[in-house]
């Protein structure tokens, strides 16, 4: 890691398309302002983290709903229905023309 001094309004050039400008120093922090092409992705480490935790959580709370819901489906399934019976048999000299 490369630790370096710098006072409000220097700046520093990464790979000599992103400009790293010192805006204002206080006591309780530094605001920088970070210039780059669109295709460079600039996140603050915190938030990242943030999401990523959050995911973490939804996949797990989803594993566990879905166990829970296939608990539930097995419990609550009707017992298998009846086979549906055979037509009966149409009478003898009946071959389903109309009588006259």
């Amino acid at each position: 890691m490369l630790v370096l001094t710098r006072r409000a309004g220097e700046r520093l050039v990464i790979g000599g398309d992103i400009v790293i400008t010192v805006i204002e120093v206080r006591n309780d922090g530094v605001r920088i302002g970070i210039d780059a092409p669109r295709h460079v992705r600039v996140h603050r480490a915190e938030v990242l983290e943030a999401v990523s935790d959050a995911n973490a959580s939804s996949v797990a709370a989803g594993d566990a709903a879905a166990a829970a819901l296939r608990g539930l489906v097995a419990v609550d399934a009707p017992a298998a229905a009846p086979a549906a019976a055979a037509p009966a048999p149409a009478p003898e000299g009946d071959e389903g023309t109309p009588q006259a």
